[in-house]
């Protein structure tokens, strides 16, 4: 993982709102009397005004001088995907599967801007966790915050710009805690809350409890940034989570014990890593174009994955246990068949930029891929991933999340103007119910 070229930008949106066709108004050097007029007459959007044709970000297209088929191809135009390996985006093409557009699995429901979802690094987006279909955290800014799709009500779970500390006492807990932690991941599962920092910060805090339960530092190391966490129940039921980082380490807590089990070291830096539904196999991928399957006891090698043409950010395992996939860099997420990993089982394509992050639906019928901006698609797993449903609306996606039931399907977008939480619901044949709402 990178630290962002000083002549890179996020998304490159275009400046300025209202004027000469221009329309996220994400700039630092946009008036913040200006941002806080525009901000107060965009409002949220539900299903009933979405399908009486509001836009579903609040965008007023009918009062811009440019049309929103046109600024999509702009956008599509102008985008720049950040790559370490020049030119991978252009050369993954040759091998990517045609897919069918036109897949209606998740519907829109509702678009809420009182919930802003920011992102700190322009490679990490693994900031939305849903924990029930009305239940998601997520960072914005220097919180994370609880939403309730039930209740309307945001709540502050837990704010790292001052100073956080344990309240609990554990071996090998820093009691001093962190002052002014950078978020740079986020995992959330059950009651358990776990965010990573910039500087190797890992705080555990139980939903369930007050304070925070465990804080430690993964390494001292300069390069030592948080890139991923994954939390799992280990083969004897204690809860543990897996944290990757730049430091080329990965390593594994007992979260029973609150003690590091295991540390594995990698020739590069690790950029995720998911375990297999069994426990017995982690996906690792990293600033290298070829991926690894390890096992998770020792650490071993059991195989490298070969296919992908730059850096990968993204993995995960579908439930059934041998199908994966891994989000690359090179526009592509290759989805693989862990009992022949001799070639790629589909190579699919981003319009715009690298595939950031990859969830599987817990009944294993739909897998979502999310580029860096603007896109979402979510695949008929079941069906060989022939088809798919493309998501599609303006800004930087900081995560997304099935719910543990499936029934929705949440979208964090970070932008100045236009930030939000998008939920989407599971479509069922049972739409009358929405027209009582």
């Amino acid at each position: 993982m990178d630290y962002a070229p000083a002549d890179y930008e996020m998304g490159e949106v275009e400046e300025d709102m209202y004027f000469a066709g221009r329309i996220m108004g994400d700039t630092e050097s946009e008036d913040e009397d200006e941002h806080n007029h525009l901000d107060n007459k965009i409002t949220d959007t539900s299903a009933a005004e979405a399908r009486r044709g509001k836009d579903i970000q609040g965008i007023p297209w009918e009062r811009l001088s440019i049309s929103r088929e046109k600024y999509r191809q702009t956008r599509l135009e102008q985008y720049k995907n950040y790559e370490n390996v020049p030119q991978s985006g252009e050369e993954s093409e040759k091998e990517c599967k045609l897919t069918r557009k036109g897949g209606a699995y998740y519907e829109f429901w509702q678009n809420t801007r009182s919930v802003k979802s920011t992102i700190l690094h322009f490679q990490l987006r693994n900031l939305v966790w849903s924990t029930s279909k009305h239940d998601v955290y997520l960072m914005s800014h220097f919180s994370i915050i609880h939403w309730s799709s039930l209740s309307s009500k945001k709540t502050e779970v837990l704010n790292v710009s001052g100073h956080v500390a344990p309240s609990e006492k554990h071996p090998g807990s820093l009691l001093e805690g962190f002052t002014q932690t950078q978020v740079s991941t986020l995992a959330v599962r059950d009651n358990l809350l776990i965010a990573g920092g910039f500087q190797g910060e890992l705080i555990c805090k139980y939903l369930d409890r007050p304070g925070v339960s465990f804080c430690t530092r993964t390494t001292y190391d300069d390069n030592a940034i948080t890139n991923a966490i994954e939390i799992y129940d280990g083969p004897s039921g204690a809860v543990h989570f897996t944290a990757s980082n730049n430091d080329c380490g990965v390593r594994d807590f007992d979260m029973d014990r609150f003690q590091l089990v295991r540390h594995f070291s990698y020739p590069w830096p690790v950029n995720h890593t998911s375990l297999s539904p069994d426990s017995k196999v982690l996906a690792i991928v990293g600033d290298n174009p070829v991926g690894m399957l390890v096992d998770s006891q020792t650490g071993k090698t059991i195989a490298p994955l070969h296919g992908h043409l730059d850096f990968s950010f993204a993995s995960a395992w579908h439930p059934n246990g041998y199908i994966f996939a891994t989000g690359n860099q090179d526009k592509t997420c290759r989805v693989w068949d862990a009992r022949n990993l001799s070639k790629s089982v589909a190579v699919l394509k981003g319009n715009l930029g690298a595939i950031r992050s990859i969830r599987f639906s817990s009944d294993g019928q739909f897998m979502a891929m999310a580029e860096p901006a603007d896109f979402v698609h979510v695949y008929d797993v079941q069906n060989g991933f022939e088809k798919e449903q493309e998501i599609d609306f303006f800004g930087e996606i900081s995560g997304v999340s099935f719910s543990p039931d499936t029934e929705s399907l949440f979208i964090g977008v970070w932008d100045r103007t236009y930030g939000s939480l998008l939920q989407y619901n599971r479509c069922r044949n049972h739409s009358y119910l929405d027209s009582l709402m």
